[in-house]
């Protein structure tokens, strides 16, 4: 079946550049009506500007799409609640949480100060947190949603030099876990999309490397990105729980995993010098398993679920 939203509506922030912008028009290409936010500040968060989001909107149009600008401000609860407000004021109804903004204040853990951490998490997974809160009563009500978030290898793998960044992508793992399970019997799926594109956040990283930036723009542009997100944005992704890999050139899926591990009688208490003997053991990934809560694997409960 093809991948539509036809009669949706998305709200998509950080929408005004780069990657949420390359998702913004993909959705709306695919029939989604959008909400463009984007505050406008800079890569580290500062100050703030109308027309990025704007400008996508005007392209969403001019290609015979419906769209509408927002300049709020992701970190903030109330401006978050103004999203989905505008969303359901404008268009009755929301159907799809694609939640991208971020800024960058990349500095080596002792050398990052308070509010270097602080800003860092509001943005990204206090973001999150704010945008699920208001949009979940209208997913539980129409028995609705989808949720794509934008996490990174940052967080999932670790990355010099982004403590706060990549501790900020990693709790969005922690969200998703619960929310899957929460969400699941209303039809909303939470997933998460880990991405690798050109943008003004990675340019002078990548040149940085020595890398050919030029090159780069075209293997590595958010539009090679937008395709996994229209999917796990659409009816067609009936699966929650999920972290895919984009960048040009590859797809794939990151998952946490648990080993087999090593049992032993809990009426007895092991020391330090019995965990260390059977530490290999412990750690050997030879039939690790995915779980999807604490008391059953993934391969277990989509199989009760027939």
């Amino acid at each position: 079946m093809a991948v539509r939203l036809d009669g949706q509506v998305a709200l998509v922030t950080g929408a005004g550049r780069g990657l949420g912008r390359a998702y913004a028009i993909d959705l709306a290409k695919h029939g989604a009506k959008v909400v463009v936010n984007d505050f406008g500040g800079s890569v580290s968060g500062e100050g703030a500007d109308d027309s990025p989001a704007q400008q996508v909107v005007n392209e969403i149009k001019a290609m015979g799409g419906d769209a509408i600008a927002n300049g709020g401000d992701v970190g903030s609860y109330d401006d978050c609640y103004n999203m989905v407000k505008q969303a359901m004021d404008t268009w009755g109804r929301l159907d799809v949480i694609v939640a991208n903004a971020g800024i960058l204040r990349d500095l080596a853990l002792h050398n990052m100060s308070e509010n270097d951490w602080d800003l860092v998490v509001r943005v990204h997974l206090k973001q999150c947190y704010n945008l699920l809160r208001h949009a979940w009563p209208v997913f539980r009500q129409q028995a609705y949603g989808r949720v794509v978030m934008a996490t990174s290898s940052s967080g999932l793998v670790g990355n010099f030099g982004q403590a706060n960044y990549g501790a900020a992508k990693a709790g969005m793992l922690g969200l998703m876990n619960v929310a899957k399970i929460e969400g699941e019997k209303y039809n909303i799926m939470v997933n998460l999309i880990s991405p690798g594109a050109m943008t003004r956040m990675t340019e002078n990283l990548m040149a940085g490397r020595g890398e050919d930036v030029e090159e780069r723009k075209q293997t590595s542009a958010p539009e090679h990105v937008a395709p996994a997100v229209t999917y796990m944005a659409s009816p067609n992704c009936t699966v929650s729980g999920i972290c895919i890999d984009a960048n040009g050139g590859r797809y794939g899926r990151s998952q946490m995993v648990r080993t087999v591990g090593v049992s032993y009688d809990p009426h007895e208490f092991k020391d330090a010098d019995w965990f260390e003997s059977q530490f290999d053991k412990i750690c050997d990934m030879t039939g690790a398993t995915e779980p999807w809560s604490m008391r059953e694997t993934r391969q277990q409960h989509y199989a009760a679920k027939g």
